[in-house]
């Protein structure tokens, strides 16, 4: 290549750099979050500790007494999400009733299982997603949410050596993805 082309070619790749938004110094990095964050369930503004899991597609909840209804010709769910006290330190067990939005089957050591999947909206960082849950019993979790691959793809990186980077702060005007 001529000398002067190239001149010419590093000065226009450096004005696309400058003027370009995807090099723009006014934009902002992309958020990296720990493996394991604080989320809200909405509307009931309830705390959760998630675990951002890249193994699984779907996320899922930890549901004990899950039992399935009908309401309106519609398949409902009813569960409890079993939630550490953040004052006392002792299990508190939060009901909640949604929708079956979907089952899915899940393949384990165990075998094969149906699982309803419902939908919550859930604050994390600083904002509000609709995330389709997977529900199952899982025993005594330490992590009653885990955040699979389908919402993680839309939050941002994951730093497996941090936990809590983001607290919490949907407002009344935060916007579901």
């Amino acid at each position: 290549m001529a000398r002067s082309t190239l001149q010419w070619l590093t000065a226009a790749v450096c004005a696309l750099m400058v003027t370009s938004p995807a090099f723009s110094a006014s934009n902002s990095q992309p958020k990296v979050f720990g493996w394991v964050e604080e989320g809200l369930l909405l509307p009931e503004n309830i705390s959760v500790k998630i675990k951002l899991d890249t193994g699984a597609l779907t996320s899922s909840m930890d549901a004990k007494d899950l039992e399935r209804f009908e309401k309106n010709n519609e398949k409902w769910v009813r569960f409890n999400v079993e939630l550490k006290d953040s004052d006392t330190g002792k299990l508190e067990s939060v009901p909640f009733e949604r929708r079956v939005e979907r089952n899915i089957k899940v393949r384990g050591a165990g075998g094969a299982e149906r699982r309803p999947v419902v939908l919550m909206k859930m604050c994390i960082g600083d904002k509000v997603y609709n995330e389709q849950f997977s529900l199952k019993n899982r025993g005594k979790m330490l992590y009653p949410v885990l955040i699979g691959r389908r919402t993680l793809e839309n939050l941002g990186a994951v730093d497996v050596s941090r936990t809590f980077t983001m607290e919490p702060k949907c407002g009344k005007s935060a916007s579901a993805q």
